[in-house]
């Protein structure tokens, strides 16, 4: 297994320009290797994949959609946020301010959050945005994905080839979560039943505890009560279970928040979610062997996304760090944090954390 990647995007505005300077964040990802492994023959028959690839160690958070919004939706032509953000009580992270024209967003409470009320169409933008390494206005409709006439809703086109950052398909996803090369001793591979290297029903204790994940086994993984509360975030950190990772590394494929993948790739109106979320009692809903679909305009306190990618994508220069630094004399101050669950982002990139 190779180590983690951390990828980091920086977007440097020249100071001579008038345009707003975007802050940068950071996306740590893991590789993916163990090309051409079996698919698992234990009733789902995928996560067969012929070539290494890496994916997101967590799911993007709140800071990291935030800082996307305030980047490209000032006047949010494509409806990138959605008001449940605000309103919804269990999952809720991002504040709208102002007028269509000069919309502000702000993060409410913590920052390293999955982010949730977004849809396939949503999770496409932020890949291209991404792609096209953090850009304004403009960098949303093609890279990762083509879409067309604005498009929030419908079939969902195919990732296009070559491109830095995407979503995952379902054995990318899969192999991510379940995989192991040594599941049976050393050399002898096989799938875990959950993604996080076991086949008992995990536990929920927020911690360093092996085997666990967030969702209500009889009692809420926050809370650890079985009583109900709209008004109780209910997300855990990502990160969170420090020792529940899967075998190359990434943490919340069990739990949590479900997450988009594009099945097999070849376009649709709907696409896969998998990995269960903060709510259900069935510990099923969190295993291998669940698996469902969404249409592509579904956005709710369930679904998120992390994303994957066949690119290698450098950490950035000596010259960009130091233009990074100028950037951030004009006002615009890009800081990288380590750690389980760091977003990339604080309050001094223009995101305002409310408390």
């Amino acid at each position: 297994m190779l180590g983690r990647l951390s990828v980091g995007i920086f977007v440097v505005a020249c100071l001579a320009s008038a345009a707003p300077l975007w802050a940068g964040i950071s996306y740590d990802m893991v590789t993916v290797d163990n090309p051409g492994n079996a698919d698992d023959t234990g009733g789902s028959s995928i996560g067969s994949v012929g070539y290494s690839y890496r994916i997101g160690t967590y799911d993007v958070t709140i800071g990291q959609y935030a800082a996307f919004l305030s980047a490209v939706a000032a006047t949010d032509t494509y409806s990138l946020y959605n008001s449940g953000l605000d309103t919804d009580g269990n999952v809720k992270g991002i504040q709208r301010g102002g007028a269509s024209g000069s919309y502000t967003y702000s993060v409410i409470g913590s920052a390293n959050r999955p982010i949730t009320y977004v849809s396939w169409f949503d999770a496409a933008r932020f890949s291209n945005w991404m792609s096209n390494g953090q850009g304004g206005a403009g960098t949303t409709e093609t890279g990762a994905y083509t879409l067309v006439g604005g498009q929030t809703s419908g079939t969902a086109p195919a990732a296009n080839a070559g491109a830095a950052f995407r979503l995952p398909n379902q054995s990318e996803w899969y192999k991510a979560a379940f995989y192991s090369p040594n599941y049976g001793g050393t050399g002898v591979a096989g799938y875990y039943a959950y993604a996080t290297q076991s086949d008992t029903v995990p536990g929920n204790l927020i911690g360093s505890g092996a085997n666990q994940a967030n969702y209500n086994n009889g009692s809420y993984s926050v809370t650890q009560s079985p009583t109900y509360s709209s008004s109780q975030n209910y997300l855990t950190e990502v990160g969170a279970f420090t020792a529940s990772g899967s075998f190359y590394g990434t943490f919340d494929q069990s739990g949590n928040v479900f997450q988009w993948n594009d099945l097999n790739g070849v376009p649709s109106s709907t696409r896969g979610v998998r990995g269960g979320y903060w709510f259900p009692g069935d510990p099923d809903d969190l295993s291998s062997s669940n698996s469902s679909t969404r249409s592509t305009s579904y956005a709710n306190s369930d679904v998120g996304f992390r994303l994957a990618s066949s690119v290698l994508v450098p950490e950035p220069s000596t010259s960009a760090m130091v233009l990074t630094g100028l950037a951030g004399l004009a006002g615009s101050m890009i800081r990288r944090r380590r750690g389980p669950g760091a977003s990339g982002i604080d309050s001094r990139r223009g995101v305002e954390s409310l408390g």
